[in-house]
């Protein structure tokens, strides 16, 4: 099993530590990863993507021109990113600011409202973690519990009292999920 993913959005959306959590989470369960990320000379506001590859095999090339799934989180990467999944992949997208919803018919297609679940939850900062949990929804690549390990990871110990605020966002992208189309 490889997948081969690319999360991409506007800088200070959370989009490195996403793919990041998501290669330690990996790494607890032995598997091989690879995390490649870009991003704009502007960090916040600029535009950021990460190329992460989970494989039970070794990862031969860290680049990639299409992707098993794309977890895009603002337009501009929609635009850019949804013709490089491949057919038969799967597309996950946050609503918020979307004037072009995807449009393929070749690929499976997933919306969560990450954003608003956030403001809801009066921090912003779990907007990630709430995308990470709706892909985990999709497709569980990686158990929870090594989430919560590749948050510790990821994580600096002055914020380890994050940890569950960061899991209560997961368990919620869990729930908030909708399947636009499948094929």
């Amino acid at each position: 099993m490889t997948e081969e993913i690319i999360i991409a959005g506007f800088g200070g959306q959370g989009v490195l530590s996403m793919g990041k959590i998501l290669c330690y989470s990996g790494v607890m369960q032995g598997q091989e990863v690879n995390w490649m990320p870009s991003y704009g000379p502007k960090m916040r506001g600029g535009t950021a993507n990460v190329t992460v590859i989970l494989s039970d095999e070794r990862i031969s090339s860290p680049i990639l021109n299409s992707f098993d799934t794309a977890i895009l989180l603002n337009q501009q990467s929609l635009d850019k990113f949804e013709p490089a999944v491949k057919p038969g992949g799967t597309l996950l997208y946050d609503s918020n600011g979307i004037s072009r919803h995807p449009e393929r018919k070749d690929i499976n297609i997933y919306r969560a409202d990450g954003a608003g679940e956030a403001a809801k939850m009066e921090t912003t900062k779990t907007f990630n973690m709430i995308m990470l949990g709706a892909y985990l929804k999709i497709n569980p690549i990686v158990k929870l519990d090594n989430v919560t390990k590749g948050l510790k990871k990821s994580l600096p110990p002055r914020y380890y009292h994050l940890i569950p605020l960061n899991k209560k966002a997961i368990k919620r992208g869990l729930e908030i999920v909708k399947e636009i189309r499948k094929v």
